[in-house]
């Protein structure tokens, strides 16, 4: 028995309450079960019950027995003061506020229909062995209401995403543009390198990259100097010239990169070796100096498409590294990589942008993600076999990685939109 399924019992009204009596057989009427509290504090707020006729307005604590009270001391806490009404399972303890007046208790064990527990354990219980809780029943779901719920899941994603978005915001002093260059190196990182080049982002005052706009080739040298890849002593005439102006620019714009991570290239691709995808970064920022206003007037993705159609410099259309030269072939960023930055970073940033400066069009920003093919993941892919066609642009299995990782592997069913529906009998 989890706490969550009481909070379920009291907030659908999932009880016989023509036999709701008070422990000390006091008669209650429930006249408004209140705000459920997801914070600290008491469970739910503002709750309205008539005791013995008598009207009570204030708040409702919930635990699974009488002396969680005592348990989790909230006899010592001044927020529980207006506790008016004290639901659990299992009475074992009477409950005092401060002035030694008794809390009324509701116990509901025996209150509550077998077919509301049948659904509860069926659903919570043995979940160890499973991949999900309501795997068996997961295809049961019709289109609108699992459309609904992942609807919602995503939003709470890209809320997620934007609290942290705010947080670089507030520490760049409301620099868009500069969050935006550090979103983009994260991600071009992919998860191998992700925190290598984010750590580059950080090593370099966005005001110098605003400075090189105009030179593709001082916009490398700065960028892989900082990444740390000009440090050997290569026989090289590129890789020589790209050292000599990165010394230039370190002595100038008087730059340190001892805290960066140094890329790693073990398991990559090679189309996803640093060098490539940091070459992709210095053509995208010296090509296009005014990005960040690109990117807020664009809403499609073929505009995205056309915008991010960035190459490397003439160097690496031979190379994958400075040692070795390979037949002429050009190196842009592959439509299934635009789409990787279009869910994880541009669709975030324009999400949080559009609703800091109030011009927030929440179908605007779905419309983008819907036009995206869903990405491949052992998480889509689990859904998908569970129920055809779960997923079947990248809005939905955004929503379907949190709908796992947050509720799923959580056990928070009862906080689920599906997770309720199947205990309500609805499905």
């Amino acid at each position: 028995m989890q706490e969550d399924f009481l909070h379920y019992l009291w907030k659908f009204k999932k009880f016989d309450f023509s036999k709701a009596i008070t422990t000390s057989n006091s008669n209650i009427t429930i006249l408004d079960i209140g705000t459920h509290n997801h914070l600290s504090g008491p469970d739910f707020f503002n709750a309205k019950i008539e005791i013995d006729h008598q009207l009570w307005a204030g708040n409702v604590e919930i635990h699974l027995k009488s002396s969680d009270w005592y348990l989790h001391r909230h006899e010592t806490d001044p927020n529980y003061d207006n506790v008016i009404l004290h639901v659990v399972w299992e009475d074992d303890s009477e409950v005092f506020r401060k002035d030694n007046s008794a809390i009324p208790t509701l116990e509901l064990k025996e209150l509550v229909h077998p077919d509301s527990l049948d659904k509860y354990r069926s659903l919570l219980l043995n979940g160890s062995k499973k991949w999900i809780n309501c795997e068996k029943d997961f295809h049961l779901f019709d289109d609108f209401t699992m459309n609904n719920w992942l609807e919602r899941v995503y939003f709470e994603r890209l809320e997620k995403k934007s609290i942290k978005i705010m947080e670089m915001l507030k520490s760049t002093e409301n620099n868009w543009e500069e969050v935006l260059f550090k979103l983009l190196f994260r991600n071009f990182g992919l998860k191998v390198n992700t925190d290598a080049f984010e750590s580059i982002a950080n090593s370099i005052d966005f005001k110098v990259i605003q400075k090189l706009g105009d030179s593709s080739f001082k916009m490398e040298a700065l960028i892989f100097g900082q990444a740390g890849l000009l440090n050997e002593n290569i026989d090289q005439s590129y890789f020589a010239s790209l050292k000599s102006e990165y010394q230039f620019l370190q002595q100038k714009f008087n730059l340190d990169n001892s805290s960066v991570l140094l890329p790693q290239y073990f398991r990559l691709r090679p189309d996803n070796f640093p060098t490539i995808r940091l070459s992709q970064l210095a053509e995208l920022y010296s090509n296009i100096p005014h990005l960040f206003s690109e990117i807020i007037k664009s809403n499609s993705k073929e505009e995205f498409y056309r915008l991010f159609s960035s190459s490397t410099s003439e160097f690496w259309e031979t190379h994958y590294t400075f040692k070795k030269e390979h037949k002429c072939r050009k190196k842009k960023l592959t439509q299934s990589f635009i789409d990787l930055l279009i869910i994880n970073t541009i669709v975030p940033f324009k999400y949080c942008y559009l609703k800091e400066t109030g011009d927030m069009e929440t179908l605007e920003t779905l419309n983008i993600v819907e036009q995206i093919k869903p990405e491949k993941n052992s998480i889509v892919e689990n859904f998908n076999t569970l129920r055809s066609k779960t997923a079947t642009n990248s809005y939905h299995s955004q929503a379907l990685v949190e709908l796992k990782t947050e509720y799923c592997d959580k056990n928070a069913c009862l906080q689920c939109g599906l997770g309720v529906k199947l205990i309500h009998g609805l499905v």
